[in-house]
């Protein structure tokens, strides 16, 4: 049997900054002048953001104080418990909207799993529980929460919604993801962090999986495949400080992608027997991360243009990004793409390497 994916919707926090305020709150936080300080402006000039989003108002002028202290030091800095109690509040309402959204066309009563996805807040009862109760979905919904993987932990929720699809024609699975990666900011001048507030934004995506198509436009799974490069376990990882979490992301990450990413393709083109794409939905982690993409599948920017769109308007969301990129690219679908094929990627910690196959169909 298959699985398909039959909506997609999305939803950002209220507070949209660009990314020069984001730089000049980044400066004065980590205060910079002279060189230094010019050093950090080429870093954000070079990730291709325009804008990102956040639950934290502070990020967007020099006279707002609503999370941070209201100080030159931030001084209390927020413990991991302060954020984390930003999370509990704020996460919910994201992940209701892009649901709500989500479920236009499903009734509630219809969805038999849940799948929660998060790397930047956990608490219980959890994102699960709220969900069943602020939808109205049935009490005895089948709930799996995916934690603390990164940008690709999407990938896993596909696949196991995948999985309970493909078993079970009458299932309908809703998929959430959300993170709050700006609640995380931290101050100390090292390398991977200040690349890590350079890219990270907030934002939530949910989508439903059915056993069966709906009525128009449907991405069809067809293959998955994934790959653990040891080489790059240094250059990515996520841990629990005491104030926040703290991103590990070094600048060496597009090399580990460069040299694995044709072996990747190539295992997936065997398992699925499928070697031409017509559409790519690439997890933006990063400017030099899609050159490189590009560069080593041989596409143009504008083949992989949704990336590239959804990295300048929002950043690096982490989870939720990729399924921004497919909901730009499902709506740009018409009638004559019936039966297309659509290449996935998706980077994180590990460092983990995933990809998958959708075909389009149109009913």
């Amino acid at each position: 049997m298959n699985a398909y994916i039959t909506s997609i919707a999305t939803a950002n926090p209220r507070y949209k900054i660009k990314q020069q305020r984001v730089l000049d709150f980044m400066i004065r936080a980590h205060r910079l002048e002279g060189v230094e300080a010019d050093k950090l402006r080429v870093l954000y000039r070079a990730t291709g953001i325009s804008s990102r989003y956040s639950v934290i108002e502070d990020y967007s002028s020099s006279l707002v104080r609503n999370f941070f202290p209201d100080n030159d030091s931030l001084e209390p800095f927020p413990s991991t418990h302060d954020r984390l109690g930003l999370f509990q509040r704020e996460a919910v309402g994201l992940c209701m909207e892009a649901a709500k959204k989500a479920l236009d066309n499903t009734p509630r009563d219809q969805i038999t799993h849940l799948i929660t996805v998060s790397c930047t807040g956990m608490y219980a009862p959890g994102l699960d529980i709220e969900l069943v109760d602020g939808l109205g979905l049935n009490s005895h919904v089948e709930r799996t929460g995916i934690n603390f993987m990164g940008c690709y932990a999407a990938f896993n929720a596909l696949k196991v919604a995948d999985a309970i699809c493909s078993a079970n024609k009458d299932a309908r699975v809703l998929v959430v993801c959300v993170e709050l990666c700006s609640i995380h900011f931290q101050k100390e001048s090292l390398e991977d962090f200040m690349l890590a507030n350079a890219l990270f934004g907030d934002g939530a995506a949910a989508l439903v999986m059915a056993g069966s198509p709906d009525e128009g436009i449907n991405f069809r799974t067809t293959s998955f495949f994934n790959e653990l490069f040891r080489n790059g376990h240094e250059h990515m990882a996520w841990k629990i400080g005491d104030f926040g979490f703290e991103m590990r992301l070094s600048a060496y990450v597009p090399d580990v992608i460069q040299s694995g990413i044709k072996q990747l393709l190539q295992k997936l083109v065997n398992k699925s027997g499928v070697d031409k794409f017509d559409y790519f939905a690439v997890h933006p982690g990063g400017k030099r991360i899609l050159r490189v993409i590009e560069k080593e599948l041989n596409i143009s920017k504008k083949e992989n243009q949704a990336a590239h769109d959804v990295l300048a308007a929002y950043g690096n969301m982490s989870s939720p990004t990729i399924l921004f990129v497919l909901k730009r690219i499902m709506d740009q679908l018409k009638a004559d793409d019936d039966n297309k094929s659509l290449l996935g990627l998706a980077f994180g910690p590990g460092l983990t390497l995933e990809s998958m196959l959708l075909t389009i169909e149109i009913h």
